[in-house]
């Protein structure tokens, strides 16, 4: 009887088991999401990301990535100004040149000068934004040369010899214009900082030259007017909270010149325009200074 029972519960397990219908096939279960394909990411379609893919394309057909796509490179990383502040600077330079008796590859002999050459630049600017500053600059420069003596000797072949004697040049400036002026900081204290500066300037003043002629001594005045467009990166460094020093280098750029020359009497003898375009290490354009930020 028992092996009778266990026999058949164990066929009506079988068919149970596999008899049941597909759950595709139970009432009920017919409309149920799970038995339809599912798309993860439903793709949709319309005129303004089509209107985007097409300006990526075009975007990446361009030679120059735009402003806003460039690789920010972290220059202006550390502060080393801030916006608002006010910066109130003095520069000054001073030079001297000698020579006694000298004698330069055979050409010049007996050569005896001296001449020197001071300028000073008060300054007031405006950060405009962090490390970005704009300002006026005006200047006074006066440069003085005494040529004792000199003679000029190209050899014989050229049948050239000439000899100079108590020449002395004197000559006034007075600059004025506006800059502007880029700092980027190196350390994140602030402590140090290097800029890069343009500036837009007018030169005014004059110049008299005397010389010996004929054992006479004899005058010309000048009077120069220039403009000019210069690039003069620096160093700067803060020795107080308030304060730092600056040195800068004069590295050229755009000039134009006008020279108006007269005799004694302020008559008109003469004039000349020269203009250039030269970037280089000027020694006698490298300015030593400060600035109170305020």
């Amino acid at each position: 009887m028992k092996k009778q029972l266990f026999l058949f519960l164990l066929i009506f397990g079988a068919i149970f088991v596999h008899g049941m219908p597909p759950e595709t096939d139970l009432p009920g279960l017919a409309d149920d999401t799970s038995s339809k394909p599912i798309n993860p990411i439903p793709t949709v379609q319309t005129d303004s990301v089509t209107s985007l893919q097409q300006s990526n394309i075009l975007d990446d057909k361009k030679p120059f990535l735009p402003t806003r796509r460039r690789m920010d490179r972290g220059i202006d990383q550390f502060k080393f100004a801030y916006k608002g502040e006010v910066a109130i600077g003095l520069t000054a330079s001073y030079g001297t040149l000698s020579s006694d008796d000298t004698d330069y590859l055979l050409i010049l002999d007996n050569l005896n000068l001296d001449g020197s050459i001071f300028t000073v630049n008060p300054s007031f600017g405006y950060f405009i934004k962090d490390n970005l500053c704009i300002g006026v600059r005006f200047g006074y420069s006066r440069m003085q040369g005494h040529v004792g003596s000199a003679n000029i000797n190209l050899g014989e072949a050229n049948d050239i010899n000439m000899s100079f004697a108590n020449i002395r040049l004197d000559n006034h400036t007075v600059s004025y214009g506006a800059f502007f002026r880029s700092y980027a900081g190196i350390d994140n204290k602030g402590h140090f900082g290097l800029f890069s500066e343009i500036e837009v300037g007018v030169n005014t003043g004059s110049t008299n030259l005397a010389y010996e002629s004929n054992e006479q001594i004899k005058h010309t005045h000048s009077d120069n007017l220039q403009y000019r467009l210069d690039f003069n990166p620096g160093l700067a460094v803060y020795i107080f909270p308030n304060v730092c020093t600056t040195i800068s280098f004069g590295l050229g750029g755009i000039q134009y010149t006008k020279v108006t020359q007269k005799d004694p009497e302020g008559n008109i003898i003469g004039s000349r325009n020269a203009s250039k375009m030269r970037f280089r290490l000027n020694l006698l354009n490298i300015r030593i200074g400060f600035n109170v930020h305020l």
